[in-house]
This record gives C-alpha cells, structure tokens and sequence, in this order.
C-alpha cells in the first residue's frame, strides 16, 4: 500500500510538473516580447561580426548554448572512447576489403574535406558554419577508416585528446579574455567579432570532427554469434 501511494504521488508530480511547464511555454509563446525578435535581429546583426543570423544567434547573441552544446559532445566522446571494447581503437572488424570502396575514396575524401572547408566558410553569410562541416569532416574520417587508410589521430595520445577539447578549450579561453578585458563573459571586444567567431569555427569543425569520428571508431562491433548444436533456427 505503502509503494502504491509513493507511486502515485510520484505520477501526480511528474504530471503537475508537466502541466506547469507547459502552460510556460504556452504563455511564452503567446507573449508580446519574441514577436520583435526579428528585428531586434536585423537590427543587431551587423555588429554581430557575421552576416547569417543564424549563425549570429549561435556564434554570438547565444554563444552560451553553443558552448555548452560543445562541452556535452566532448563528455560525449571521452566516455565513448572509456567505453571502447578495445583500448588502441584500431579493430580490424571495421575495415573493409572492397575494392571499390578503395577506388572511390581516392576521389571522395578531396570532395569531402572540399565540402567541409566551404561549409565552414560558408557559415559567416549563409547556411554552414562549424557544427555542418565537423559532420562531413567526420564522415570523412569514416570513409577512411573503412578503407583501411592509416588514422594515427584516433589512437590514444597527445592527437586525439587535444582534438577532443581543442574547440571548447578555445571558446572558453575566449570568453575568459573578454571578460578579463573589461567585457561581459562571452561577449567578444569591439570589431574583433569576426575573427574570433571564425577562430572559434575552425576549431569546433576539428573538435567535432573529431569527437564524432571517435564515437565511430570506439563503438562496439556486434558479434554474430553461430547457433549452438541441437538449438532450434
């Protein structure tokens, strides 16, 4: 009875706690005040240091999400790689023997590291930016790795932990120094927006990328297991 109870209260809680959040943001959504985001924005965007809002809103206005953003995919790939069922990260059953995929790749990781480079370029006046080009960069090292090319970079050691934290170390490093500057925490000094955002992408698409291709490379690789003698199929 006594369970019964403690279940209840816990369910009436969680639904109380819902409804309440809910009706938040409902009441957020209705207000006045986001209705002149948009031109609050435009109007912003040119001290911005960029020229896409979107990556105005991230790289500058909301920096904070992004680097916290950052700081959950580091986490993310350090308990990764603790996890990992092999400690150098080099299984051979990942690798592939095909010949094709030996002949494309030559052709596939130029394009892609192209790809990733523009995307990053990209990401000051138009849709790209860091998080875009870590991806292909990442799908990239994939590609290698599947072909057997020689990866040294994911093997534990000095490559692997620095491309790991480079990117978050960087943009915390940054925001330390504008604050120690006399600016707010995060906020970058006047007319030097543009280059420290770019600084800040080209570190966080080598910290992505490396993030995302060591959550490859450290997953475990599913055994097939032959069915014992005298199971059924």
């Amino acid at each position: 009875m006594r369970r019964r109870l403690l279940l209840f209260l816990t369910l009436a809680a969680c639904a109380g706690f819902t409804v309440a959040l809910a009706a938040a943001v409902l009441h957020a959504a209705g207000a006045a005040l986001p209705s002149a985001l948009p031109e609050q924005l435009a109007a912003s965007l040119g001290s911005s240091g960029v020229e896409h809002p979107v990556t105005a809103v991230l790289l500058n206005f909301r920096n904070y999400d992004t680097l916290l953003e950052i700081g959950v995919l580091v986490i993310a790939g350090m308990v990764g790689i603790s996890l990992a069922s092999t400690s150098s990260l080099e299984d051979p059953a990942l690798r592939s023997s095909d010949s094709l995929l030996y002949a494309l790749q030559r052709w596939f990781v130029p394009l892609m590291l192209l790809l990733a480079l523009y995307l990053l370029w990209a990401g000051a006046d138009r849709p790209g930016g860091a998080f875009q080009a870590g991806a292909v960069l990442a799908a990239t090292g994939v590609l290698m790795r599947l072909g057997g090319l020689p990866m040294e970079f994911v093997r534990p050691g000095v490559l692997l932990r620095l491309g790991l934290v480079l990117g978050f170390a960087v943009f915390l490093l940054v925001a330390v120094a504008g604050a120690l500057a006399g600016e707010a925490f995060l906020a970058y000094p006047p007319g030097m927006a543009g280059g420290l955002i770019l600084t800040i992408e080209i570190v966080l698409t080598l910290s992505i990328g490396m993030i995302l291709l060591a959550l490859f490379v450290a997953a475990p690789v599913s055994d097939e297991h032959e069915p014992e003698e005298g199971a059924g199929p």
